[in-house]
């Protein structure tokens, strides 16, 4: 709600006409009723990120802002965006995806074990889908992995263990433009404990960020790569924001990609923006301008 308030802001001051629906039971029938020219999803998580409510507008025939349902499915599911990227030959930290099924029927310390023999520690979990870090933990002793396990479990079916690449968070941002894609400014992401989970996202003060990164100008230029590969791999569309870690060799590992971006006081994406010297109505309005033409 607090992005949408801050997009439909953004984009009434430069001229559009913006209503602000909620996906329930009532969207289908306010879509036939007062029909808009384009839709711009402001949804984080579920259904905003995972191709539902874009499919539905594409059964329903409205324009929006945005990637296709199979291309959102392709990057919501962190395991095949990241089988994407390695495939092409672009870095990602090993990973293993395994379902809570698993743990149980071959017997969860078992298991455990050999995730650790397999990929070291420090290790990162996290459900194979979902945003905001729900679920996420960075494990660096043994001892620590079975809670951490069921933490993660406890936000989905399957848990996503990575090596945990020590080095500097980015995050950046790719914006379709009548060139192709475009990345903006990264943004460099220090939370004050160390670790970039939900609470230190949405909470003013618990992160501290520099935009653009101070980053060497190479690590720079090779994440705004990184970022436009995983956006033109997976096939996204208008805007896209990928998460990576530059390694202490300056080298960018894709971590995961994210189709709706937040759009908050904290959020990445609005740092970027002012960053590359835009504003976020003139962006989005771009976006929608783009959205409507698809349709003619």
């Amino acid at each position: 709600m607090r992005s949408g308030r801050r997009l439909s802001a953004a984009l009434r001051s430069v001229g559009l006409t913006v209503a602000e629906w909620d996906a329930d039971a009532r969207l289908l029938s306010r879509i036939e009723q007062d029909r808009p020219d384009a839709v711009v999803v402001a949804l984080h998580g579920g259904e905003g990120e995972n191709g539902a409510v874009q499919a539905v507008l594409d059964m329903v025939g409205v324009p929006y802002v945005g990637t296709s349902p199979h291309a959102c499915r392709r990057a919501w599911d962190k395991p095949t965006a990241k089988a994407e990227l390695a495939r092409a030959g672009l870095a990602t930290p090993d990973w293993v995806a395994l379902p809570h099924a698993t743990f149980r029927e071959l017997g969860a310390q078992s298991v455990l074990d050999s995730l650790v023999a397999k990929l070291g520690l420090p290790l990162m979990l996290k459900p194979d889908q979902g945003g905001s870090a729900l679920g996420a933990h960075v494990v660096r002793d043994a001892a620590e992995l079975p809670s951490a396990m069921v933490g993660a479990l406890s936000y989905g079916d399957t848990v996503l263990v990575e090596q945990f690449v020590e080095g500097t968070e980015v995050a950046i941002t790719v914006i379709d433009g009548p060139d192709g894609p475009e990345a903006l400014p990264a943004v460099q992401i220090e939370p004050a404990d160390g670790v970039y989970d939900y609470t230190a996202r949405y909470t003013a003060g618990l992160t501290s960020y520099r935009t653009p990164a101070e980053i060497p100008a190479e690590s720079a230029a090779a994440a705004a790569e990184l970022a436009i590969a995983a956006h033109r791999l997976l096939g996204l569309r208008d805007v896209s924001r990928t998460d990576a870690i530059i390694d202490r060799d300056g080298i960018p590992h894709f971590l995961e990609v994210n189709v709706s971006p937040g759009l908050t006081e904290t959020s990445l994406l609005p740092m970027a923006v002012e960053a590359a010297g835009r504003s976020l109505g003139e962006v989005f309005a771009g976006l929608v301008e783009r959205a409507i033409s698809r349709a003619h």
